[in-house]
């Protein structure tokens, strides 16, 4: 047998199979279907109610659970998850020791707590109360009784069985109420995680219906008479997809599911890298009279490509392969997606290929759909500040990669051995490595050598 390690044939074992993905997507798909289909199977059984497709927002709720329970079900039932050393949970602890239930109290005194100030943070910021915020916002007022309901029985349960059952939650209430032993580091780490996720659901809820409703509305037949139409309509999908699966990864971050969050990005420059990209700040650095505008006079590839059919259906599939990539990057993840996180190490899928699959797919996305090299004005000056501009933010997503690897490579040792692995044999990663090496060498080689 090969051995693991950069002269094997094969990356690290990946945390995440490449099944349970899949299995997600298949639910999300089949509800999809069922949506669309809901008329026709409403006028056969004769239904009452309205007969009209199912698209409208908790249509789109309910897809977040089409696609969720398969993959909980999968990793549970097959894959046996809740049995891994790394959920920091041993089954056999129930039977021998009797839990604190002071330590359970201090803990859930932390949590309400927390979400206490991210209610507060969420009734203080003025964008959280307008436009598609405000689905996010009812969404999370209405699911607040049940969640801290549900909080109690699933706290005292899971203290049972919890290795080290003062964690951050612990940390945090014991700092809230004076109690001895908290650490200010674990106070942090838990802030940490609770940031990620209450600024990331929000926005990740905030678009789902819309991802839904032009997937479940679109008409395929009238779509298909036009490539260029098609492109956009499977695009649409492919975006639904991504947010879709990408929203449960911010939801389940449940121990029992090996799905929680283990730690957020320490670096100050990986936040400001990730958030810069996502409402508020990129409302503010992005598009017309914005800092950063690639777009200005560029009508697309659909306007320079009109009238040529083939060139639009074959670019159209450059797009939609680009987007499927994408798409692909995000429910390989199954339950574990989320930015600025460390909740295991993925090593198949689109990361066989390279390490950040879903930032190279996006970026070159960018480049052909935009084609910031063309202007309608035909002015060199415009072409030069679009392509700059996309450049710049090229750079940033290129900032945000290297930040995230910075954390994983400080967490885990597997990481640390996939990261060389890829460098060596990975399909995009390794010919770049190697490139960047060589310029590395060159600009040495060519640095004045101090005089004897």
């Amino acid at each position: 047998m090969v051995t693991q390690g950069t002269t094997s044939r094969y990356p690290p074992r990946s945390d995440v199979s490449a099944i349970v993905g899949l299995v997600g997507l298949g639910g999300l798909l089949a509800w999809v279907l069922f949506a669309r289909a809901y008329p026709a199977i409403a006028t056969s059984l004769d239904l009452p109610g309205p007969r009209e497709v199912m698209s409208g927002p908790h249509a789109a709720l309910v897809g977040l659970l089409a696609a969720a329970l398969p993959m909980a079900l999968y990793s549970l039932v097959v894959e046996k998850v809740h049995r891994r050393a790394s959920t920091g949970l041993d089954w056999t602890l129930g039977r021998t020791r009797d839990p604190d239930r002071g330590d359970t109290l201090v803990k859930l005194a932390g949590l309400w707590a927390t979400w206490l100030i991210i209610a507060g943070l969420y009734a203080m910021c003025r964008w959280y109360w307008d436009g598609n915020y405000l689905f996010s916002m009812r969404v999370l007022g209405y699911a607040a009784i049940p969640l801290v309901l549900l909080s109690l029985p699933y706290v005292f349960w899971i203290d049972r069985y919890m290795v080290n059952p003062r964690d951050h939650a612990w940390h945090f209430g014991a700092m809230l109420l004076g109690r001895e032993g908290w650490d200010a580091a674990e106070v942090k780490a838990h802030w940490r995680s609770w940031i990620i996720k209450a600024f990331f659901t929000a926005f990740m809820i905030s678009i789902i219906p819309f991802a839904f409703r032009n997937v479940v509305e679109a008409d395929f037949g009238l779509l298909a008479r036009r490539p260029e139409q098609l492109a956009l309509i499977v695009i649409e999908a492919m975006f639904m997809v991504d947010v879709m699966i990408g929203t449960v990864g911010y939801i389940v971050t449940m121990r029992p599911l090996d799905a929680h969050i283990r730690s957020g990005n320490p670096f100050l420059g990986g936040w400001v890298a990730a958030l810069i990209c996502y409402p508020p700040i990129v409302w503010g650095i992005l598009g017309d009279g914005k800092a950063i505008n690639y777009e200005l006079g560029t009508p697309g590839w659909i306007y320079w490509l009109e009238g040529n059919d083939l060139a639009l259906a074959a670019w159209g599939a450059v797009l939609v392969l680009l987007t499927g990539f994408y798409a692909w990057a995000t429910f390989a993840f199954g339950l574990r997606f989320s930015n600025l996180t460390y909740r295991g190490v993925l090593t198949n899928g689109p990361y066989r290929f390279t390490r950040h699959p879903a930032y190279v797919a996006k970026n070159l996305f960018w480049w052909c759909a935009v084609m910031p090299f063309l202007v309608t004005d035909g002015s060199l000056v415009e072409t030069i500040r679009n392509c700059f501009f996309l450049l710049v933010v090229n750079a940033i997503y290129y900032w945000r990669a290297k930040t995230e690897e910075a954390h994983l490579l400080r967490e885990d040792a597997k990481y640390r051995e996939y990261h060389a692995w890829m460098a060596q044999h990975g399909l995009l990663t390794a010919p770049l490595t190697r490139l960047g090496k060589f310029f590395w060498r060159s600009g040495e080689a060519k640095a004045p050598q101090p005089a004897e």
